[in-house]
């Protein structure tokens, strides 16, 4: 059964905020108020939804009495009675406790693991896979830093994703991935397995996150080029150290002040993520066997070039799309990852 109670508080709730909203709320608390207001209205449509289809079903019973009215309601209480656990369900979902950090932009972190310079160049791949998929979803995806190696693979990568949803959507992204193909610096034909680990931070506000200066240390340096003229002969890079936590940030963008505003903005983002993982682990000690968890360590999916096969070793998913799913066509992926999680919080909820 649905938590009625919990329903008829959402939607009072819902009243107050638009009333507030209505009667010209203070500056400062019109953004916090609309934030709140969009992100109850669908969860209060639902329920709107859902009190009228049992309206509807009680009406069609009492019409099953009327012989005039019986065709009609024999129609309609088959559909009814199919609908409603449905809507149930979509709004058991929809009660689900909210990762704060959802709706929040991105940092991607991209770095080549195990396999040398084939790893460099699969991490180059991840990169278009994610570009293709921010394209698709109208994300804007700016890369804050980036590093290759000679043959255009990816030693550091460091990317801004915004957009609607856009953390919920690839957090599921974080950890190792693996990859099964012959490689292009391999002659003779042989399959080799190699990895690149994917990091997908929520965006940290200043308001998240205070970084006294007396807590980092700044050192600029002379940022790597391509060669020739491209060399950098001004001491551009900027390297953050986290004395607190040992965290070091760099960037080597063309101006030192940007580097700068990256390198923090990064750093916001790391130290956001770790008191994340801090909260969440105090709160539930199996939360490494969560589909979010963010364990980079985890090998969570290979991707099989020969076979043409995907798979997601956190929810056993196969796919054999891999040439779309490079092309980034990640919703299917995705999608099913966020269904496993709301049906893991689902039986907890109900235990």
């Amino acid at each position: 059964m649905l938590p009625i109670e919990k329903l008829h508080q959402i939607t009072q709730r819902f009243e107050y905020l638009e009333a507030r909203l209505h009667a010209g709320a203070a500056p400062a608390e019109i953004a916090r108020i609309s934030r709140e207001y969009s992100d109850l209205k669908p969860v209060v449509d639902q329920i709107a939804a859902f009190h009228r289809a049992n309206d509807d079903l009680a009406e069609a019973e009492v019409m099953l009495s009327d012989p005039e009215m019986r065709a009609l309601a024999e129609e309609e209480l088959p559909r009814l009675k199919a609908r409603i656990p449905e809507m149930e369900q979509a709004l058991r979902i929809a009660l689900l406790p909210k990762d704060a950090a959802d709706g929040r932009p991105a940092i991607l972190e991209i770095r080549p693991g195990t396999g040398g310079e084939e790893a460099a160049l699969f991490a180059a791949d991840l990169l278009r896979m994610y570009q293709r998929h921010a394209d698709a979803k109208g994300w804007r995806f700016d890369i804050l830093d980036q590093q290759f190696t000679d043959l255009g693979g990816i030693k550091e990568l460091t990317a801004h994703v915004q957009g609607e949803g856009v953390f919920a959507r690839l957090k599921y992204e974080s950890g190792v991935h693996r990859v099964q193909r012959v490689p292009e610096t391999e002659a003779g034909g042989r399959i080799h397995t190699s990895a690149a680990t994917v990091a997908v931070l929520p965006e940290a506000e200043e308001v998240d996150i205070d970084i006294p200066a007396s807590d980092i240390r700044i050192d600029t340096m002379r940022a790597s080029g391509a060669g020739g003229q491209h060399v950098n002969t001004t001491d551009s890079a900027v390297r953050i150290t986290h004395l607190p936590t040992g965290l070091i940030v760099t960037s080597s963008e063309k101006s030192q002040h940007q580097n700068r505003a990256i390198a923090m903005q990064v750093l916001r983002a790391r130290l956001y993520e770790m008191e994340r993982e801090r909260t969440a682990n105090a709160r539930a000690a199996d939360r490494k066997a969560q589909v979010g968890s963010g364990d980079r360590s985890e090998r969570i999916r290979t991707y099989n070039f020969p076979q043409g096969r995907m798979t997601d070793h956190r929810i056993n998913l196969t796919l054999y799309s891999l040439g779309q799913i490079m092309q980034g066509a990640l919703d299917e992926v995705i999608d099913a990852l966020t269904a496993h999680d709301q049906a893991a919080k689902l039986a907890e909820m109900s235990e």
